[in-house]
C-alpha cells in the first residue's frame, strides 16, 4: 500500500509571492555549487544525446555516458538541490510492516531561511525543460526509426520525469489531485485575463 505523508506548508513555484521588500536580498544566488550541478547533468546528458554522432562512434560509449550523467543528475536533484535551492524534498520509506511510504516535504517557516528567487528559477524551468526536451528526443527518435537509442531516451525521460513529479507533489501538496490543481490554475489564469479586457473597454 502506498500511502502520500506531506507538510501542508506552500512553496510558492517561481517565489512570486514575495514582497518587493525581500527581493533585493533575495536576488542572489546562495548555492552557486548546487546550481551549477542541477544544470550541469542534465545539460551534460542531452549535449553528449546530440552531439554523440559527430564526436564518438562507439554506441556502448556514449549510452553509458548518457545514462551516467542521468544517473548523477537524478541523485543530485533528489538529495541536494531541491533541498538547497527550494526547500523541497521527498523520498520513499518502507516501514516495519513492508509497507512502502511516499513522503513529500516542504520547507516554510520564520525560522528557516528563505528561498532565493534566482535559485529557484534555475531549478524550477531545469526541472521542466529537460524533461521536455526528453520527450521531444522520443518522437525524433521514433519518427527517424533510430531505435537503439529509444531505451535510452526513455531512461532520460523517466529519471528527469521522475524528480518532476516528485517536485510537483511536494510544491502542491501530496493529497493535492494534480489535475485539480490545473484546472484551479487555468481557471485563474482565464478569469485574470477576462478582468483585464474588462478593465481596458
Amino acid at each position: 500500500m502506498i500511502t502520500d505523508d506531506t507538510n501542508d506548508e506552500d512553496v510558492s513555484l517561481f517565489d512570486a509571492e514575495e514582497d518587493a521588500g525581500k527581493k533585493s536580498k533575495k536576488r542572489n544566488i546562495r548555492h552557486p555549487v548546487a546550481s551549477f550541478f542541477h544544470l550541469f547533468f542534465r545539460a551534460g546528458a542531452v549535449l553528449v544525446y546530440l552531439l554523440c554522432g559527430i564526436v564518438s562512434s562507439s554506441f556502448i560509449a556514449c549510452m553509458v555516458t548518457i545514462i551516467l550523467l542521468l544517473s548523477c543528475d537524478f541523485w543530485t536533484v533528489k538529495n541536494i538541490t531541491g533541498r538547497l535551492m527550494v526547500g523541497l524534498r521527498w523520498w520513499n520509506q518502507v516501514d516495519d510492516d513492508g509497507q512502502s511510504h511516499w513522503v513529500f516535504e516542504s520547507r516554510k517557516g520564520t525560522g528557516k531561511p528563505q528561498v532565493s528567487d534566482s535559485e529557484s528559477r534555475i531549478f524550477w524551468l531545469g526541472l521542466i525543460i529537460f524533461p521536455v526536451l526528453w520527450v521531444i528526443f522520443a518522437f525524433s527518435t521514433l519518427f527517424s526509426f533510430k531505435i537503439k537509442w529509444m531505451p535510452v531516451v526513455i531512461m532520460g525521460l523517466v529519471l528527469q520525469g521522475a524528480n518532476l513529479y516528485g517536485y510537483v507533489r511536494c510544491k502542491v501538496g501530496s493529497k493535492t489531485s494534480l489535475k485539480n490543481m490545473a484546472t484551479n490554475y487555468f481557471g485563474r489564469q482565464f478569469l485574470k485575463q477576462t478582468l483585464s479586457k474588462e478593465e481596458e473597454s
